[in-house]
């Protein structure tokens, strides 16, 4: 799967865009047909803590999954936006299934 990360308004570290390919990269373990997937990462200027946005569109054949996640840390959100996409996959996964 091809992983496309966009850091809106900061420069990105090489470790968090490792980290975010090699998260992305699990997901095709619950749905083998994912085409690409991008990942916008937003820092929002708030005084609160949580200001760190992840937003995961996922491509795949007939579809687009939008997971939009706002945690502390950038590894947090990534993460939590990956396990809402995993029951999202797994979901598609067995509705085509159902059809077949």
């Amino acid at each position: 799967m091809k992983v496309n990360v966009h850091a809106v308004n900061f420069n990105v570290d090489g470790k968090l865009v490792d980290f975010v390919q090699g998260r992305m990269n699990k997901l095709e373990k619950y749905y083998d047909r994912v085409v690409s997937s991008d990942v916008y990462l937003k820092v929002e200027k708030t005084s609160e803590k949580e200001n760190k946005i992840v937003e995961v569109k996922i491509n795949v054949p007939g579809d687009d999954f939008l997971v939009k996640k706002q945690c502390k840390t950038f590894e947090e959100a990534v993460e939590l936006s990956a396990e809402s996409l995993e029951r999202l996959l797994v979901k598609r996964k067995e509705k085509i299934r159902t059809h077949i």
